[in-house]
């Protein structure tokens, strides 16, 4: 009997002490560690790869944001503010009732098929608006011209990058609606355009927040 307690005891002390120094290893130690390592090697990436202007944090350069006018009395969807570079339609247009338009509730896509008739009436609206929106006086956007981005969501919907073909044809809106001229706006979009990561991965991209921060400090000295 006295083995048997003896025994037991010596049992529960030895896992209590493996319980101790396990949570001191990998629930203090290890994370301490990996934080060290991330803070003094990616400290913008572990950091929410934070964009700031003007000294504040006004973003992240992984998340959309919407451009739009306030919200008028009757409107269920807001008018997009046509002075900023427009990003991606978010979850198919705003079409998911959990997630619309960047509210970071929860990513996902439409996951509607190719063929599914409210999906190609929400790619046929986006297009034609896309080409009312950015047609303006000179210049016209033709069909051809619209990109798949500018009509489509990204499978999580809430893509901060545009194709430099999609930032390119929203040009002379943008330098017709601020009052600048055609050149200095396409130069912007040049160069806040990024090429494939390490030169093969992906595709050339536009980050969306950062164009118009620019975009702002440019009519700011205009």
């Amino acid at each position: 009997m006295n083995n048997s307690v003896t025994n037991t005891a010596r049992l529960l002390w030895a896992g209590l002490r493996a319980l101790l120094v396990l949570t001191v290893i990998c629930g203090v130690l290890y994370p301490l560690a990996i934080t060290g390592v991330a803070q003094g090697l990616f400290s913008d990436q572990a950091n929410g790869s934070e964009i700031k202007a003007n000294g504040t944090v006004v973003g992240s350069s992984l998340i959309g944001q919407s451009y739009n006018l306030p919200l008028k009395k009757g409107q269920e969807t807001p008018d997009a503010d046509l002075k900023w570079f427009q990003g991606r339609p978010a979850n198919g247009l705003g079409a998911n009732s959990v997630n619309t338009q960047y509210k970071l509730i929860l990513s996902g896509a439409t996951n509607r098929s190719g063929d599914n008739a409210d999906l190609i009436k929400w790619v046929k609206d986006a297009k034609a608006a896309v080409i009312k929106d950015n047609s303006v006086n000179g210049y016209t956007v033709r069909p051809s011209d619209v990109p798949a981005d500018a009509v489509t969501s990204s499978g999580s919907g809430l893509d901060p990058d545009i194709s430099p073909d999609y930032a390119d044809i929203q040009v002379h809106r943008i330098a017709e609606k601020n009052g600048l001229p055609v050149a200095q706006v396409q130069k912007l979009v040049d160069e806040h355009t990024d090429g494939r990561t390490l030169g093969f991965i992906g595709e050339p991209r536009v980050n969306v927040l950062q164009l118009n921060i620019a975009l702002k400090e440019l009519v700011a000295k205009s």
